[in-house]
């Protein structure tokens, strides 16, 4: 089934937002075996309806292009894949979708030996909630580490607990590339990448904000660059309540400060020092060979994410950007990470190229999918995780849910708009105002 005739291999993405539908998209045209040239793959994204359903813009600004691409319901997704044949398909969404797609597709896959190779993993560095990520991704065919050390991190706890470790496979983030830095730029650029829900106290975007700004006055030959992810209204991965498009407002920049969008690979392009609290956008400086300072000024904590760079040698304040200090990675260190600023990028995928062409060959076809989470190992949790998406204990469409065999109508799309954006204004004007409420 999965190999045709021309060897064009079918390969379907799964997303929740703009930069999960990047990882998933780029991550496909990476792992697609034999043939992974990308005129012999085409791939048929679908977006997941939901809160971080990206806009047009955000798609345009991600840059990865696909054979075909619509929005669909966790249910309408599954009647596409009992009756589509695909070669892989990647589950670029949060846990809770991956756990609820893989018992769906068990469901609609049951008696097939021939269905594609299901692959899953993480946009970037995993700092938090591990144990619960990683069992919601049991079950899945591939489950993509992004470095050595996340391999080894993922097994432990599967073996921990008993569960099945083959499927971690061990690659790289696969948005890294770009020409390595080679020197500075007239004028010199610094890049703050900011980040939705990191920190997310007004007080701390406002310092650092401040922090950024003053940079630009003390070093006026600079020029000083506010990365932002997404405009008001938009969501990412996470839920940005205190954009900081609005919070600049009050405030009188320089002429050397500016807010730039666009693709993260064109804005590095063009950087001296990249500096973060946490952003994978760290990891792909670093792959360039790029200065890179993760910030101490709001301490070394997880729930900043910047502890993951412990040992980094990139940890630094403001005090000591002002006055000039250049960080230097320990390679070490680098090389744990998946980063591969030694040259070895090229061949990073080959582990899952390998191990796809392998499930896609073997004898027999391909078993019914695992996972970890069943009704009688969870069953006070994983109902809830289902019904999140209408399915059943059993990964059935719960009765109620709604019937998406034919493409919704005009006024349903405007209808359904029109809640998102409802919903987007509900978590970034009112939510914020009834939590400061509270705290009176």
């Amino acid at each position: 089934m999965p190999v045709s005739a021309t060897k064009t291999r079918r390969v379907a993405v799964l997303a929740d937002s703009d930069t999960r539908w990047k990882w998933g998209a780029l991550t496909a045209n990476r792992i697609a075996p034999e043939n992974s040239e990308k005129s012999d793959i085409r791939l048929d994204g679908y977006l997941l309806r939901g809160r971080a359903t990206p806009t047009a813009r955000q798609l345009q600004e991600v840059g990865v292009h696909a054979d075909s691409l619509r929005e669909v319901t966790a249910v309408e997704f599954l009647r596409t894949m009992a009756r589509e044949s695909y070669d892989v398909l990647v589950l670029a969404l949060v846990g809770g979708g991956v756990q609820a797609m893989l018992h769906g597709l068990k469901r609609v896959w049951e008696g097939k030996s021939e269905r594609p190779v299901v692959v899953t993993g993480y946009v970037g560095v995993v700092y938090e909630k591990l144990a619960d990520g990683l069992l919601l991704r049991h079950g899945a065919d591939l489950v993509l580490a992004n470095s050595r050390q996340d391999a080894e991190r993922f097994r432990a706890v599967y073996e921990g607990v008993g569960a099945d470790a083959s499927s971690v496979t061990e690659v790289a983030l696969p948005f890294l590339g770009g020409e390595p830095y080679t020197g500075e730029h007239d004028p010199y650029t610094v890049v703050f990448a900011a980040q939705p829900s990191v920190p997310d106290s007004r007080k701390d975007r406002t310092y650092l904000l401040n922090r950024l700004i003053q940079h630009a006055r003390k070093h006026p030959e600079r020029e000083v660059l506010l990365k932002l992810r997404s405009k008001p209204g938009e969501h990412t991965t996470h839920i940005e309540e205190l954009p900081y498009q609005k919070l600049v407002q009050r405030l009188e920049p320089p002429a050397n400060f500016q807010l730039v969008y666009g693709n993260m690979g064109e804005v590095l392009d063009r950087t001296d020092l990249l500096v973060t609290i946490s952003s994978t956008a760290a990891l792909e400086s670093l792959h360039r060979r790029i200065p890179t300072v993760v910030l101490t000024d709001l301490g070394v904590r997880e729930v900043l994410g910047n502890h993951h760079f412990v040992g980094s040698g990139c940890l630094a304040s403001w005090d000591q950007l002002d006055e000039g200090h250049r960080p230097v990675p320990d390679e070490e260190w680098v090389s744990r990470q998946g980063v591969c600023a030694d040259g070895t990028y090229a061949t990073a995928f080959d582990a899952a190229r390998e191990r796809i062409t392998e499930l896609l060959d073997r004898p027999g076809g391909m078993p019914a999918l695992t996972p970890y989470y069943t009704p009688a190992t969870a069953p006070g949790y994983l109902p809830g995780i289902l019904a999140r998406h209408h399915l059943g204990p059993d990964g059935t469409p719960l009765p109620g849910a709604p019937a998406h065999d034919k493409e919704p109508g005009p006024v349903r799309q405007i209808v359904r708009r029109a809640a998102r954006g409802a919903y987007r204004h509900g978590v970034q004007r009112v939510a914020p105002v009834i939590r400061r409420m509270g705290e009176l």
